[in-house]
């Protein structure tokens, strides 16, 4: 299983880091093999919106085929308007069975006009910017994450854990997505 998981300038740590933990956790507990990969529009190092800086292991140019592409948040303005990032993103989630959010990186989904009529959610800060942006979209809140279809989205930043266990349940089972829970020492609302 390939997962990429998109970064950018100005992201959340945890929005990445979070499913990062998880999807790598989860491989102690399966013999199918888990690849986890940041990508981003280039190669240079990505500034997250702490100050973190980490490097990407792929660009947007140059990546493998994903199984499960990730979309995080964060200060998401400026990339929401880098259509070469949009082009990309549209033509990679198109190939791609299973797309996921965390927090604002619904929004890059959302221009790249990839889940319009679909049921969505993001943080509860950004909740009226997105059903005033895009109207196409039912979005919903006071939920942790949504699946519609093949496309998953979380509120803010931890909620992204709790998505990413239960992508993790849905594709290898309860007893795995339990016990990386437990793994990684985190209460798990087995939503």
């Amino acid at each position: 299983m390939e997962v990429g998981i998109f970064i950018y300038d100005g992201a959340e740590c945890l929005d990445f880091c979070g499913p990062f933990e998880v999807f790598n956790t989860a491989k102690r507990f399966i013999e199918t093999p888990i690849n986890v990969s940041l990508v981003a529009p280039s190669h240079v190092p990505v500034t997250s919106r702490g100050g973190m800086s980490v490097n990407p292991h792929y660009s947007i140019y140059s990546h493998p085929k994903f199984d499960l592409l990730i979309v995080v948040g964060g200060i998401h303005h400026q990339i929401c308007n880098d259509h070469n990032v949009l082009n990309w993103l549209a033509e990679t989630a198109n190939h791609t069975s299973q797309c996921a959010s965390v927090c604002t990186g619904v929004f890059l989904y959302a221009e790249a006009g990839l889940i319009d009529g679909k049921r969505v959610t993001t943080h509860w800060q950004d909740i009226d910017d997105l059903r005033e942006q895009y109207p196409s979209l039912e979005v919903v809140e006071d939920v942790r994450f949504i699946m519609d279809q093949n496309f998953t989205s979380s509120a803010g930043i931890s909620a992204g854990i709790d998505m990413s266990l239960e992508l993790v349940k849905k594709r290898f089972g309860q007893s795995v997505a339990g016990k990386t829970a437990t793994q990684m020492d985190y209460d798990w609302p087995r939503i």
